[in-house]
């Protein structure tokens, strides 16, 4: 008879375990809501294994953030880097809130807990927001230097769509229902983009 055992369970994996859980809890519970003891039950590991892989529960919420901002930050870069014209933004808020709708779990850790939290809001701002608004600028100023766009402030435009891209992203039970569909989803990014590339003034 033969036997199939489980391969043991890595560092790696472990640490894995324990950011999928703080990111669920920190989500439903908020960072104080939750213990070090909650953390462990739901990662399925002792509570002195925390305490292995990060110094504290600070430590777990820095890293579950900074770690989703970082996944944010790639996918942008993914997107306007794949954009087929200068004018295909609805294509990309489309996608943007299609994923990030995905990841909800995340984007609430990310977006809540920093205000709370300067130390890890000046990290995010440092090692992500920064260069995402850096990319952008980059992107944009491009699109003015080949008359695509009209010329103006690259930075203030980057900015604009950064914060559109984030109400898009973080739109649930706000600006549209958390179960709207695929063609709800496809009108909001449409309008959100008109409004980027058009303003709103009759012209």
């Amino acid at each position: 008879m033969r036997v199939f055992n489980s391969p043991p369970t890595t560092e790696v994996q472990t640490r894995t375990r324990i950011l999928d859980a703080a990111q669920r809890l920190f989500a439903a519970q908020g960072f104080d809501g939750t213990t070090t003891r909650d953390l462990a039950q739901a990662a399925g590991v002792a509570e002195g294994t925390l305490f292995r892989h990060f110094s504290n529960k600070k430590a777990i919420l820095v890293e579950v953030a900074t770690q989703g901002w970082v996944e944010i930050l790639t996918d942008l870069l993914t997107e306007l880097s794949e954009m087929g014209t200068y004018k295909a933004v609805a294509q990309v808020m489309r996608r943007r809130m299609w994923n990030m709708r995905k990841n909800a779990d995340m984007m609430r850790v990310c977006f809540m807990e920093a205000q709370f939290h300067p130390d890890l809001r000046d990290r995010i701002q440092v090692e992500v927001i920064d260069k995402m608004t850096d990319v952008a600028e980059a992107f944009f100023q491009t699109a003015m230097d080949k008359g695509v766009y009209r010329k103006t402030n690259a930075k203030l435009v980057a900015k604009v769509f950064l914060g559109m891209f984030a109400v898009a992203g973080f739109s649930d039970n706000t600006i549209i229902q958390a179960d709207a569909s695929p063609q709800q989803l496809q009108e909001m990014a449409e309008g959100l983009a008109d409004i980027f590339l058009n303003g709103v003034l009759v012209k």
